[in-house]
């Protein structure tokens, strides 16, 4: 780990990271207590060339009509599944209901 300035540092990261930026910000950091015994496993995540993954989604968790000034926005909270975790994000039912008619239905 190399400092690259006051709060960023470059990480030697494995081979298969390669395509992933690897200058990272303190923030996003946590100190390491080395220890002889621990050995990382990574579970495999496909990372397309743009550095993106796929989400897939799981369900509609809840709905929600949010008013504007002059208009009404139709939102549906969407439970996400990656390989490593599940998340839920605000999305705009429109949208939803074009890319994944099979959560309505």
């Amino acid at each position: 780990m190399n400092q690259v300035g006051k709060v960023a540092y470059e990480l030697a990261l494995p081979p298969q990271y390669q395509h992933v930026h690897n200058v990272f910000h303190v923030s996003l950091l946590e100190k390491y207590n080395p220890d002889a015994n621990h050995v990382m496993e990574s579970e495999p995540v496909e990372i397309q060339a743009d550095l993106s993954y796929e989400e897939h989604p799981v369900q509609i968790l809840d709905q929600q009509e949010k008013k504007l000034r002059k208009k009404s926005v139709s939102l549906v909270t969407v439970l996400w599944r990656n390989p490593k975790v599940e998340e839920a994000t605000w999305e705009l039912e429109s949208d939803m209901r074009n890319r994944y008619p099979q959560l309505f239905s």
